[in-house]
């Protein structure tokens, strides 16, 4: 192994990733499998999450988990977390990825189902998931939790905030997160910009051509979120902690 190679390896780790086995959520969990992690893929749709594993298998060697949950019901919560241990006996990584943020005519017509089913997903969801496997990887010395939050935190529009909101206090959990687990769990943001996965399918022209004005002047491919994630991911990142990094093409 080159020096690269052994900071940024996860040989016999676990990772556990929501929102797994599509868009950025699907590229971080092949990455993490190619540098010698075991995966989780969960999310609500269980054939997703198995055709998403067992391509992983085939690719890489490595062990993967699929798990059908909706991550914006807490009481399900309690249920990945037994069947990550009951298999593996331990989760190295947590990587809160799973969200939405649906549209909507006016910020009047929100209805409170729409609003509450995204505090939960993007905000409750992650509490809780961060609470139960963090305090066990104290137990077991050490480990790291990625939020995968949204410029949009930072720079809300008006066709998001419910989405933006619920993101800008997943950054704050991450601060919390990582004075209550420090010092042997790491807790950070990766803040992730636009890029071009499902959900852009439905953007307007007016959108795209809003990312000219980045310094990089497009939205993102789904593989760059790989380089920030295998940073956070691993050992490369063992002096970082409570911290929010970006990768948005220059947004602001």
């Amino acid at each position: 192994m080159g020096y690269a190679d052994e900071l940024f390896d996860l040989t016999d780790r676990v990772v556990l990733i929501t929102g797994g086995s599509r868009g950025l959520g699907r590229e971080m969990a092949f990455a993490a499998a190619r540098c010698g992690a075991d995966v989780i893929i969960a999310s609500r749709n269980l054939e997703s999450c198995q055709s998403t594993a067992d391509e992983i298998v085939a690719a890489t060697g490595r062990a993967a988990l699929a798990h059908q949950v909706h991550v914006g019901r807490w009481d399900e919560l309690d249920g990945l977390v037994d069947a990550a241990y009951e298999r593996f006996g331990k989760v190295d990584v947590l990587v809160n990825n799973a969200g939405m943020s649906p549209l909507y005519e006016s910020l009047g017509s929100v209805p409170e189902k729409l609003f509450d089913a995204v505090v939960n997903l993007n905000f409750k969801g992650p509490f809780r998931l961060s609470a139960l496997i963090g305090e066990r990887m104290v137990a077991d010395g050490g480990g790291s939790i990625i939020n995968i939050s949204s410029s949009g935190s930072l720079r809300p529009d008006a066709y998001m905030l419910p989405y933006a909101a619920a993101k800008a206090g997943l950054n704050t959990l991450t601060e919390g997160f990582a004075k209550a687990f420090g010092p042997t769990v790491r807790v950070n943001t990766l803040m992730a910009g636009p890029f071009l996965t499902d959900i852009s399918k439905a953007w307007g022209e007016d959108t795209a051509d809003a990312f000219r004005s980045l310094p990089l002047q497009r939205a993102g491919r789904p593989r760059e979120i790989v380089g920030a994630a295998l940073f956070l991911m691993s050992d490369a990142s063992s002096f970082t902690t409570g911290s929010i990094l970006r990768a948005d093409g220059g947004f602001a």
